[in-house]
């Protein structure tokens, strides 16, 4: 029972170390991701066969989920980066423009929206 509860906190603990929130950078780099999938696979390898052999094919298995994982999270970062650009550019352009004193806006499409007049 306690190789059981060692192998689970070593397993939980690996999970949480790789879990956490990194920076967000589009650069194509998972070597963070591979260090820590490849340190976490093989402790919780070691640990499970109690063998060198067991420590060497946990780490690599975890070296290539972590690479796998890097990778999936620097293409959403991407992504993410990508969208936020585009919403500063349209903000940025369409939002702060001189034409505030019209009684009317345009949609995208080219139609005009007047504004309801509450003044009365």
């Amino acid at each position: 029972m306690t190789r059981l509860a060692l192998i689970a906190g070593t397993a939980l603990l690996a999970i949480g170390a790789t879990a956490m929130p990194a920076v967000a950078a589009c650069n194509g780099d998972a070597s963070t991701e591979t260090v820590l999938g490849a340190g976490s696979g093989a402790a919780v390898g070691g640990l499970a066969s109690h063998s060198i052999a067991g420590a060497a094919i946990g780490g690599v298995a975890g070296g290539v989920i972590g690479n796998a994982i890097g990778h999936s999270n620097n293409r959403e970062d991407c992504r993410r980066e990508a969208r936020a650009e585009e919403r500063a550019y349209y903000r940025d352009r369409y939002h702060d423009y001189e034409y505030r004193d019209r009684d009317y806006w345009v949609d995208r499409y080219g139609d005009r929206h007047y504004y309801d007049d509450d003044d009365d």
